[in-house]
């Protein structure tokens, strides 16, 4: 027999797989001797009364024992002579794409523009320190793609989308904390998901895959409208008659690559504003009613949306504990974004607040065709940049001298690494953006009271939301109806959001390739 139920504990209890155990016994009310196995299916934090407490779903087995499921990656075998697929991108999509098409038979050959997760280090300090932006290798591109250094938060509402539980055990297998199989809103941390990263790649090569980096697609081989391959670097043909586009939402070159080429484009709504850094502690007293919060329970966090003159506010990618970092992918262009570690231990917590931008606020860039969202995107950005001595210090503000539109005095302290000067955000960002976020905020101080303080800086600017632009599929066969073999996938595609949904959509990818080659076998 099994049970399912639910039991509360103080955090301090919750750590300790004794006292949960005693817990689910006895609320069960099977004899002790009877039980044979208490496992822990969720857990979440629940703030809402006036002490925070730990909400656990268990399964108690009785008199009989609980049996583990294998391991996916005990049913993988050779591929190394088994028909090639190409996937470009060695982001979350391309790397469970490639994962997929193993267990499928298949045999994946990655390339991506960017480095191995480990040199790619030092592109993001020569970013941090010095402002030199590598247009390949940066917090966007290399491997593991934007998600690497960006928290590893794995929380997605896309249940309907794929096997999450899949997803997440293949991250486990890879070496992430098996917590993130139980926890409600699970991440993995900056400085854990390099090393899950490159295991993912020792897979990939272990059973036959290849996987090629400082490989940038600067060509598409298209014929009769069908994908016969792509063009490495500008000279390498490289052929395969399936093609997996997974290279992420920041490739702008790779749509106006494919616009080139004929192949249909759509434009699509996306969002933009800014990054707001408050003090963790700040934001753990408004949530836990704690100042400090005790150890048992993580850094606390928040999600926040309205409606601002017909538009959508939302707090986006909250990092608890976090850091801000530099997110740009070319010279001359200033983007900022969040990442944690996996303690999430820094004593300031930021989250992307953005507007939601629509096709018809693109208007003025119109002469851009279905490129007007990368044109705006990209405008801001560069305004940001200008507006400064040429290095990746960002424009910034205290939360209130925004709102009230005047130019701090001082600013709060900050994570971000290149540094921050006052300057008035507020008008280097697009009109329309600022006015929604300036209302916006105040409406937020009113649904989370303590969170419009002056103990908060505004940063400039959140833009690399999710991509302006789609690359149409099929949404039963997931390839692309104009060019046969051609199947767009992930966040690039317009697929997706997130780390675990990205996975998903390649692992779905994967499946619609080899659907497709056995038809037409």
């Amino acid at each position: 027999m099994i049970q399912e139920l639910e039991i509360k504990l103080s955090p301090p209890d919750a750590l300790h797989e004794d006292r949960i155990r005693a817990a689910a016994i006895q609320k069960s009310k099977i004899e002790p001797n009877a039980v044979t196995a208490v496992r822990l299916l969720r857990r979440s934090v629940d703030a809402r009364g006036r002490r925070p407490v730990v909400r656990l779903r268990v399964a108690v087995h009785a008199n009989e024992p609980y049996e583990p499921e294998p391991a996916i990656l005990s049913g993988f075998k050779e591929v190394a002579d088994a028909h090639k697929v190409l996937i470009i991108g060695a982001g979350p999509t391309g790397y469970f794409a490639a994962l997929e098409l193993i267990e499928l038979g298949l045999k994946p050959v990655v390339l991506d523009r960017g480095k191995d997760v480990r040199a790619r280090r030092r592109d993001l300090r020569a970013i941090q320190q010095f402002s030199e932006v590598n247009p390949h290798s940066n917090y966007c591109f290399g491997e593991g793609g934007a998600g690497t250094y960006s928290d590893g938060k794995l929380y997605t509402r896309s249940h309907k989308r794929g096997n999450i539980e899949k997803a997440m055990r293949l991250f486990v297998e890879h070496g992430a904390n098996p917590d993130i199989l139980i926890d409600a809103h699970p991440h993995i941390g900056s400085n854990k998901l390099p090393q899950i990263v490159a295991n993912i790649r020792q897979t990939i090569l272990h059973y036959g895959g290849e996987v090629h980096f400082d490989s940038a697609v600067t060509d598409f081989l298209i014929e009769e409208n069908k994908i016969r391959g792509v063009v490495v670097n500008g000279e390498k043909e490289i052929r395969a008659g399936e093609v997996v586009l997974a290279t992420g939402h920041s490739a702008r070159d790779i749509y106006r690559l494919l616009h080139q080429r004929g192949v249909h484009l759509e434009a699509k709504p996306f969002a933009l504003g800014v990054r707001i850094e408050h003090p963790q502690p700040l934001i753990d007293q408004i949530q836990y009613n704690q100042r400090p919060r005790e150890e048992a329970l993580p850094a606390s966090s928040y999600r926040l949306a309205c409606q601002i003159a017909g538009r959508g506010v939302f707090s986006f990618c909250m990092c608890p504990g976090g850091l801000i970092v530099p997110a740009a992918t070319a010279p001359g262009e200033l983007v900022v974004n969040g990442m944690s570690m996996s303690r999430r231990d820094s004593p300031y917590a930021n989250s992307g607040t953005v507007v939601a931008v629509e096709l018809e606020d693109l208007k003025p860039f119109g002469q851009h065709g279905i490129f007007a969202g990368l044109a705006f995107q990209q405008a801001a950005e560069q305004d940001m940049f200008n507006y400064g001595d040429g290095g990746q210090q960002a424009p910034a503000q205290k939360l209130t001298d925004f709102v009230q539109g005047k130019v701090s005095g001082a600013l709060n302290g900050t994570s971000y690494i290149p540094g921050i000067y006052a300057a008035p955000v507020h008008e280097i960002l697009p009109k329309g953006i600022a006015q929604r976020l300036q209302e916006g905020v105040k409406e937020f101080g009113k649904k989370m009271k303590g969170y419009y303080t002056e103990e908060a800086n505004v940063v400039g600017v959140e833009s690399r939301t999710s991509s302006p632009v789609r690359i149409p599929r099929n949404p039963e066969t997931y390839m692309h109806d104009q060019v046969e073999g051609l199947f767009p996938a992930g966040e690039g595609a317009g697929y997706a959001g997130g780390i675990i949904s990205a996975a998903m959509d390649g692992q779905n990818v994967a499946r619609a390739v080899a659907a497709y080659l056995k038809d037409k076998h």
